[in-house]
Parts: structure tokens; sequence; C-alpha cells
């Protein structure tokens, strides 16, 4: 796996003492699917999504988000062309391989909902006209928890279309002892240079839908799902499609460690990032101050785990 190692490496350059959390990014890359990073403001976000796009070598757009944003300064606009007497397609930023939604809570509903349409069917439709986006094609949006004046909270069916939801966090002493002695990133994601092309990304995807899932395991995940609907202190569980994305998480996960296998611990490594932003605590859970986290982990403590997950019979 040494085209992974280098996209790791090459991305720990510019974002420092974040490992765990660039492992889970490029797991949702490798899985096609689409990513969240909920932090306060200065933790690296917008240069963690700029330093994978020029790594991965891909076409990148940012969009920064704002309460005047209109649809059309997502998706494109026909402008008419009085030389050739017809309307042209003028493409917005949409049309990127790495797409940057940058604080998609500051802008409206009815704008948001046009970015994750396109997310949802990988195509737009422009004054009757549809245009494929192009492949591969992955949207990070940003947004700050802390925040909340003049923002637009993704509702709980417009967050289960994200794959995976991330924080950085804060850094740890020794780590910040190194930001503050590094050169800006700027000067940082200068020096990146590709390490993959955009068709072999493809071709990783391919590889990592293949890794084979035993049965059992795929049991264990409907198990979990299951157990999230069932509890208590949760209002709203797994949806099937959350089940589906940490089944392909899991296996992107596996492909990333060199196996050609999933085994239980790829799939209670990705649980967090792909389950606990799909669950909705109930009132009374939360003036306990319990957390979906919390939720998440006792269920994964009491669930079983297959004691044969790689039986291929």
């Amino acid at each position: 796996m040494g085209k992974i190692k280098k996209i790791l490496e090459s991305v720990s350059k510019v974002i420092i003492g974040k490992n765990e959390a660039i492992f889970c990014i490029l797991a949702a890359v490798l899985s096609g699917g689409h990513l969240l990073i909920e932090d306060v403001p200065g933790v690296g976000k917008t240069t963690l999504v700029k330093a994978l796009a020029k790594t991965m070598g891909c076409t990148f757009k940012r969009i920064q988000f704002t309460p005047d944003h209109m649809p059309s300064d997502i998706l494109g606009v026909s402008i008419y062309d009085k030389t050739r007497g017809e309307f042209m397609f003028k493409p917005g930023p949409i049309m990127s391989q790495i797409v940057l939604a940058d604080e998609i809570n500051r802008t409206s509903p009815k704008t948001q909902a046009s970015l994750l349409e396109a997310m949802e069917e990988r195509q737009i439709t422009v004054d009757g006209v549809t245009y494929p986006l192009p492949a591969p094609f992955l949207v990070m949006a940003t947004q700050n928890p802390i925040e909340h004046e003049g923002t637009h909270p993704l509702p709980e069916a417009q967050l289960d279309r994200f794959m995976m939801r991330i924080t950085l966090g804060y850094p740890g002493k020794e780590e910040e002892k190194k930001i503050l002695t590094i050169v800006p990133e700027r000067a940082l994601l200068e020096e990146l240079t590709p390490v993959v092309r955009p068709a072999e990304l493809l071709e990783m995807q391919r590889q990592a839908a293949g890794i084979y899932m035993a049965g059992p395991l795929k049991g264990y995940i409907v198990d979990l799902a299951g157990a999230t609907r069932r509890h208590p202190d949760l209002l709203l569980g797994i949806s099937p499609r959350g089940s589906q994305h940490l089944y392909r998480a899991a296996k992107a996960a596996a492909f990333m460690e060199g196996r050609d296998h999933v085994l239980p611990d790829d799939i209670k490594a990705m649980a967090p990032p792909v389950f606990t932003h799909r669950l909705i605590l109930k009132p009374e859970a939360r003036l306990k101050e319990i957390s979906a986290g919390d939720v998440l982990q006792e269920i994964l403590h009491h669930t079983g785990v297959p004691v044969k997950p790689d039986d291929r019979n």
C-alpha cells in the first residue's frame, strides 16, 4: 500500500498530529463518500482539504458560504451568447473533483439543498439540462459547532447524506510546539506535489469496494444499526444508508491496512465517524448530559462480535 502511505505522509506534512483524522478522511475518499468536518476555527479544516486535493492531483474549488448565496452560485448559470445566438452554460464551482463547502451552515436551506442534491445524484440540472459531475467527486463541508447566530443547522435527513463527520480537535502540546515553528501553511501547500492521479484514485476506490466482508460481519453491522433503533436514549437510530456507509468505510479501512478482508476492528474503528452524527438523542438524555458518542460506545461494548468473522464458507 505504497500509495496510501505516500498520501498519508504528504498530508501529515501540513496537518501536524492528526493521523487518525487523516486516516478517516482518506477512508471516506476511498469509499466515495462525502465528509463533514465540524470543529472550531483555526484547527486546520480548510488546510486539510486543500492538502488532500493537491496530494491526489484533483481539481479543487472552495465555496465560502454566506447567507446571500444562491443555488446558481454553486451549480452555475445559463448565459445568452449574442454572437452564437444561444444560451451557454457557465459552470459553477460544483464542477470540481473536490469541493470544499466552507461553513455550510451559514447559507440558506435552499442553497444547502442544491448542494446536497448534487452530492446524492452526482449530477446537476440547470434550465432543464442535466450535466454529470466529474469523477471522482467529493464534497468536504465544514461547520463551526460553537457559533450559532445567523446559521442554518443541517437537518437530520441532510446530515445522513454525509458518510462521516469528524472533528480535528486542538493539537497536543508537542504538536503545537511544532506548529509554532513550521513555515506558513500557504508555503507548505505550495510545496506539495501529487502522489496519485485522479485515474489512480478511481482504481483505488474500485479495489477498496472489492475487499471481502464475511457474512457474519455484515450481520454485525446490521446488529449495531438495530441496537441504535431500540436504544432507550435515542429518538432516531441509524438508517439503512448509514449501515451501507459503515459497510463501505470498513472495506476502505481494511484496504488501507493492506488486507483483502475486513476484520471486526475495521468496523469498530469506522463506526464513530460514520454513526455518531446520525444519532438523535431524546431530550431527557440531553438533560442527563449523555452524548451520542457515549451511547454508541455502549452499543459497541454490548453488541456481540462474530466468533468467526473471517469464515468464507
